[in-house]
Parts: C-alpha cells; sequence; structure tokens
C-alpha cells in the first residue's frame, strides 16, 4: 500500500516552521507570560477536562505544540500531556526545553491516536495555518480522538471578516506560509458541524504589537454519547503516537 502524500499545505507549513523554529522560539519563549486572559481560559480548559474525565485522567493534546510552552504549563497544572507538530525542528526545540514532557511530529488532520483516547485538545493559534477546504476534517479529527464530555482550546487571530495571507519571509528566511483569518462564527459553525458543541467564545482588542483580535472557542464533544471503549494503539499505550508523520 502506498503512502498517502501530505496536502501541499502541511509541507509548506513544516518546511516553513522548520526554517525559522530557532528564531521564533526565541521571541516566543512563554507567549502566555503577559496575557493574563489566555492563562485564565487555560485554567478554565484544565478544569473542564478534569471533570469530564471521571475516577482516570487520560491525556491531554496540545496540537500545534511548537517550543513546547502551552505544554508545559498544562503539564504543571497537573494534567497528562504531550505536544504533536507539523515541524520537526520545532519538536527538536521543545524536547530540548523540557525533556520530561513528550512531543512528537505529526499532522493534526490525520492524527496518529486511536478513537476515544483523548481527554482534550488545545489549539492556540495553529487552525490558522488550515485551508477553509480542511478545517472540517480537523474538527472531525478532534471529535473522533476525544473522549465523550472532554473540552476543545481554539485560539485564533479573527477579524470583521474571513481572509487569507501568504508570507515569504519572515526573521529573515524565505517561507511560503499562508494565514487564515476567520470569524468566532465561522468557526463556531465548523466545530458545531463536527459534531462538538460550544461551551464559551471569547473576543480579545488587538493588544501591543497586534493588528487583529484575538479569539477563543471552547467546545466539547457532547458529554452523553456513550463511549466506545478506550482503544489502544499498536503499542499498547493509549495517548501515544507511535508514528511520526512528516507532514
Amino acid at each position: 500500500m502506498r503512502p498517502v502524500r501530505a496536502p501541499e499545505f502541511l509541507r509548506s507549513t513544516q518546511a516553513s516552521y522548520d526554517a525559522i523554529a530557532e528564531a521564533y522560539a526565541a521571541e516566543h519563549p512563554d507567549s502566555l507570560a503577559g496575557r493574563p486572559l489566555e492563562r485564565a481560559l487555560l485554567t478554565a480548559f484544565v478544569e473542564l477536562a478534569r471533570v469530564s474525565a471521571g475516577p482516570g485522567q487520560p491525556p491531554v493534546a496540545d496540537v500545534g505544540s511548537g517550543p513546547g510552552h502551552v505544554t508545559a504549563r498544562l503539564h504543571e497544572a497537573g494534567l497528562p500531556v504531550f505536544g504533536i507538530d507539523a515541524s520537526p525542528r520545532m519538536v527538536a526545540l521543545a524536547r530540548r526545553a523540557h525533556p520530561e514532557l513528550r512531543f512528537h511530529v505529526g499532522s493534526m488532520t490525520a492524527l496518529d491516536l486511536p478513537d476515544e483516547t483523548l481527554g482534550g485538545i488545545v489549539a492556540l493559534y495553529s487552525i490558522i495555518h488550515v485551508p477553509d477546504d480542511h478545517l472540517p476534517s480537523v474538527f472531525a479529527e478532534f471529535r473522533r480522538v476525544l473522549l465523550p464530555g472532554a473540552p476543545v482550546l481554539l485560539a485564533f487571530q479573527s477579524g470583521d471578516e474571513d481572509g487569507h495571507q501568504r508570507l515569504t519571509e519572515r526573521y529573515g528566511q524565505e517561507i511560503s506560509l499562508d494565514y487564515h483569518w476567520r470569524t468566532p462564527d465561522t468557526v463556531a459553525a465548523h466545530l458545531t458541524k463536527a459534531g462538538l458543541s460550544l461551551h464559551a467564545r471569547v473576543l480579545r482588542e488587538p493588544g501591543p504589537g497586534e493588528k487583529l483580535p484575538r479569539a477563543f472557542l471552547l467546545a466539547r464533544r457532547p458529554p452523553g454519547e456513550p463511549a466506545a471503549g478506550r482503544a489502544t494503539s499498536s503499542s499498547g499505550t493509549p495517548g501515544e503516537i507511535t508514528a511520526a508523520d512528516s507532514g
């Protein structure tokens, strides 16, 4: 069976972040340090993940984990967590900065996880690189791997209408990186169609150095759905990514 080739947008996103990884990590060692609203929303996510977990605490995934500082905050809050990023260089930097945590190369379009494995997903400023026609499949993947009741926290740049921009240079490096700006209503509609129920939405005005508002959506897989049982990966460990996806 021939391996499935990653979509072009994933290949260009991976290559772009590989090129700028060191400079990006140096500029953003902890993007939540001066942002109390974001930290408060992450705390709300942690509490929802604990409530939905029941007697045990399944792992949480930080999707688009970059240098790993959000993964580290979730770990410090007491959640079992691992990071996933499309860029192998970003994953290497995250492992170096946080050697006690797990980081894997992977794609949010095809998560290498069994059904109903996760107790939550955080995706901060990572869906902005996903084109409109791939967003439904991404949220369908989120729903597939989440346990009933498990929360999802999204953050993304927003505006009065949906838009698109391509950057060809950053930090002095030649890249090809697409950014997709969407209104909270647009993203909420995609979540609903994927079978995820909206819990809260927050819109923050642009801060210093920011041009666009920041939107935050907190959703979850409906808690009343029957779980099919905790499946295991080929390694026999729930929540363990077993193969790196170069996309």
